[in-house]
């Protein structure tokens, strides 16, 4: 057959033939759904084919779980699509077209594949395409990367965040210098290229925002205070006894806690346990705690136990170290990022607070409520995951005095916390009185970490919870 032009409108083709020499039907169900046409417009609407693109940190699958289109429906340029979550943060894929949801290629809680089709858009061909944009008929095929842009014959890269950042704002992405590797446009450099159009000046990190206090009769009461002793209660879900064993496949939080774990087994843990008098933090905490309601944060101990952690660090930074593969090399990390084990329906996960160093302890309570506001809500982003210099893990939450906590490498040091009992002590004088007891247990990687050293560190750390006033001499 002799083609004189091949047309493709959506999913159907119309062949015009000049001259027809031979017609076999075996020729023609050859020239099936395998073809592709690179081409730049069509006469009526577009298959393209958005591919799930690189979303850093080595990460090769995610899982799909929740879709906010369905197909059929329209969508715009910055518009949500779905939301996956890998094993180590659950991220928001949002569309780079404007168009018609024409296909999904997952179900929810499956893995979809970084560079693999994640969704069909049908578009407008009279508004254009990229050049080169690969047009699907059936099969999809791939198109660029959703963190990139085709600006002026260069290539931009930039998140959809900050790109729905820059269109709010009117500023185009050609103007603005981007300071991320291979001059990706952040965040920060919308914000310091608007700040130079506004005349704005804008602080070198954000810091929590500090409400005023609330007139006298608009304060918040404090709650009541508890005192009846809780009681375990358990989960009311439907027990359902089948009869048959069930296998299921290990994914998102879990399947990174396999992976730490596993690696884990190769550090030697050396452990130490001690016991804490937090009486007179109980007290100051009780004196701040209205404080810190009036301005919108809720504070619990963990700041206090950060902060003195990060400033045992300063004395101590080979807890606040790394340690290569091959034992070979000791990098001292400058930034104190201290995580926090979260208990999660989604599994355990370890977000950090970052540059605690420079942080004050409010500052430090008011992150700790935003991860933990993402964490309940399954939301927390790589950047909150990743990069954590030292651990700790609060137990005492859930119950028990004592644990064996398992290093997370690359990190070198990790601290279980007790829950706080009211138990009897001795005072210097031989009398008995009403103690806040908490017990603590460190381990640490015995390759580079002596037991003294751990037990110096602990005992510094325990000097200034129980004498919270003296981390004022040492504050920055």
């Amino acid at each position: 057959v002799c083609i004189h032009r091949v047309r493709s409108c959506s999913s159907i083709r119309f062949i015009k033939s000049k001259y027809v020499c031979v017609f076999d039907k075996s020729a023609l169900k050859f020239s099936h759904q395998q073809r592709l046409f690179r081409t730049s417009a069509v006469s009526c609407g577009q298959i393209v084919q958005f591919k799930l693109s690189d979303i850093g940190e080595g990460i090769t699958e995610v899982t799909v779980k929740e879709w906010y289109i369905k197909e059929g429906d329209s969508v715009s340029q910055f518009d949500s699509i779905c939301e996956v979550q890998s094993d180590k943060a659950s991220v928001t894929i949002t569309s780079r077209y404007d168009g018609i949801i024409r296909k999904l290629h997952y179900n929810l809680d499956e893995i979809a594949y970084v560079g693999k089709p994640l969704v069909d858009i049908e578009i407008d061909a009279s508004k254009g395409v990229a050049p080169e944009e690969d047009v699907v008929e059936t099969p999809p095929m791939s198109h660029e990367e959703h963190t990139h842009q085709e600006i002026k014959g260069h290539k931009t890269l930039a998140t959809p965040a900050v790109r729905r950042l820059a269109m709010e704002n009117n500023i185009k992405l050609s103007e603005v210098v981007g300071t991320g590797k291979d001059n990706r446009i952040l965040k920060e450099d919308i914000l310091n290229y608007l700040a130079k159009q506004t005349g704005a000046i804008l602080p070198p990190s954000p810091k929590a925002e500090i409400i005023p206090p609330l007139p006298k009769s608009e304060t918040v009461p404090a709650a009541p205070k508890d005192k009846a002793r809780k009681i375990p209660v358990p989960v009311s879900r439907p027990i359902a006894f089948s009869g048959k064993d069930k296998t299921e496949p290990i994914t998102g939080f879990h399947k990174a806690m396999v992976k730490t774990m596993s690696a884990a087994l190769k550090i030697p843990h050396f452990g130490y346990c001690d016991e804490i008098d937090l009486t007179q933090l109980v007290q100051l905490r009780e004196e701040l705690k209205p404080l810190a309601q009036i301005r919108g944060v809720k504070l619990s101990f963990m700041p206090f136990f950060i902060k003195a952690a990060s400033l045992g660090l300063l004395q101590y930074p080979i807890l606040n170290a790394s340690l290569d593969e091959s034992c070979q090399n000791v990098t001292y990390k400058a930034s104190h990022n201290i995580g926090v084990a979260m208990d999660t329906e989604q599994g355990l996960i370890v977000p950090n607070v970052k540059n605690v160093q420079v942080c004050s302890v409010f500052e430090i309570a008011s992150e700790l409520n935003r991860l933990q506001s993402l964490g309940s809500a399954g939301q927390l982003g790589t950047n909150d995951l990743t990069g954590g210099t030292f651990t700790l893990s609060n137990i005492g939450t859930i119950g028990g005095t004592y644990a064996k906590p398992v290093i997370l490498p690359p990190e070198v040091a990790i601290g279980a916390l007790g829950k706080i009992q009211v138990l009897p002590r001795f005072n210097g004088k031989g009398e008995v009185f009403k103690a806040q007891i908490m017990n603590v247990s460190w381990s640490a990687d015995h390759r580079i970490i002596d037991g003294a050293t751990m037990a110096r560190f602990s005992n510094l750390w325990k000097s200034y919870l129980e004498n919270p006033a003296s981390m004022l001499l040492d504050l920055k």
